[in-house]
């Protein structure tokens, strides 16, 4: 750990995770593209960048799914699905979080402050960068810069982790160190 002066890590996908099978039985039970719709560029960037809220974000996703009613039921039980934590990650990160600052870099919309309360993670980093709050999202470069400077440290003594490849060769990019998470024993590789 001492080769970092700050963990840099992603929400979605990391720490956080939907419940996939249940968004998978919603968009079978309705029959309609709600992962790829919702997801869709042009409709999620917006709310990513603080834009439009998220609400704002679910009618358009509704709208563009037909804009009827079961569109819309299908968006709010979409969006309501479950996330949890994985303690794995969660133990692991406050491990590191005793000997140096841990940063959250996450593309989120507006309600990321409700959902970090929800599942006990208001308090566990010591600063989050959310794309909605700053304007801009990973992979651009800026956010990684903004979080580095939020940490206290420099971008080559960062340490970086992420679910998306795109987004770890993008800190990577600014001289970070990267790790493409896709297991717990990714992270435990570096952290331990």
């Amino acid at each position: 750990m001492t080769a970092f002066d700050a963990v840099l890590c992603d929400l979605d996908g990391v720490l956080r995770h939907f419940d996939h099978a249940v968004q998978a039985e919603i968009e079978a039970r309705f029959g309609l593209p709600l992962m790829r719709t919702a997801f869709d560029p042009t409709l999620i960037g917006p709310a990513t960048l603080g834009l439009i809220t998220e609400q704002e974000w679910t009618e358009s996703v509704a709208l563009a799914l037909g804009g009827d009613e079961r569109a819309k039921r299908a968006v709010a039980e979409f969006i309501a699905v479950p996330f949890v934590v994985d303690d794995q990650v969660r133990a692991l990160l406050a491990k590191a979080r005793q000997r140096v600052p841990l940063v959250l870099v996450t593309n989120a919309t507006d309600t990321l402050d409700e959902h970090l309360d929800r599942i006990g993670l208001t308090h566990f980093a010591d600063a989050v960068v959310s794309s909605a709050k700053v304007g801009v999202a990973k992979p651009d470069q800026r956010i990684y810069e903004i979080a580095a400077e939020l940490a206290g440290a420099a971008p080559e003594r960062c340490l970086f982790v992420d679910d998306r490849l795109e987004n770890v060769q993008a800190a990577r990019a600014l001289g970070m160190a990267g790790v493409h998470y896709r297991t717990v024993a990714d992270l435990a590789a570096v952290l331990t």
